[in-house]
């Protein structure tokens, strides 16, 4: 069975694009897929500001990554592009550790005016990085995600229909 890597690049909590990624966990297993959780938070705040290669969480984070068959990163869009953090994750990671992965990237924002962020912002870094098979990404406006009395988040009909898309995509990438 494939394993997919869920990477939140956001860097708070409650977060929206993290709340998709769990939802995303529950369409890959009806998938067949199983997924591993990783969030930029499971980094020591130091670790990724004084870029410390030997911190053994991050150590952690490069042997799920290397793991993977396929990544969704999810990260919120502040000022036409995803968090800081997420980058400075990134560099943290191998150059050439999204060699061979399947990469679906996912955006949330509060406008449509970053919804070329994806192209613009993310995916070159992850070209930089070797993924070399990035699928078209979602982006979700920050008012198309509501969440139930549980907690649950629901999705307007589109966008969970673009997502689904996105995953069965993933899913036909990594067989």
């Amino acid at each position: 069975m494939s394993s997919i890597l869920l990477l939140s690049g956001s860097p708070s909590t409650p977060s929206r694009s993290e709340a998709v990624l769990h939802h995303a966990a529950g369409i890959l297993s009806d998938l067949g897929l199983t997924t591993q959780f990783v969030s930029v938070r499971d980094l020591p705040p130091e670790d990724l500001a004084l870029a410390k290669f030997d911190s053994p969480q991050l150590k952690a984070i490069q042997q799920k990554v290397a793991q993977a068959a396929g990544i969704v990163i999810s990260a919120p869009v502040y000022k036409a592009s995803y968090p800081g953090v997420l980058k400075a994750l990134l560099d943290l990671l191998d150059q050439d550790s999204l060699t061979g992965k399947v990469i679906l990237p996912i955006a949330t924002g509060g406008t449509l005016a970053h919804l070329l962020s994806i192209d613009f912002a993310m995916k070159p870094v992850l070209a930089v990085m070797g993924a070399t098979h990035i699928l078209r990404g979602v982006y979700i406006l920050s008012s198309q995600i509501q969440f139930d009395a549980a907690g649950t988040p629901q999705l307007e009909a589109d966008i969970e229909e673009r997502l689904r898309a996105g995953l069965q995509a993933l899913a036909q990438a990594v067989r």
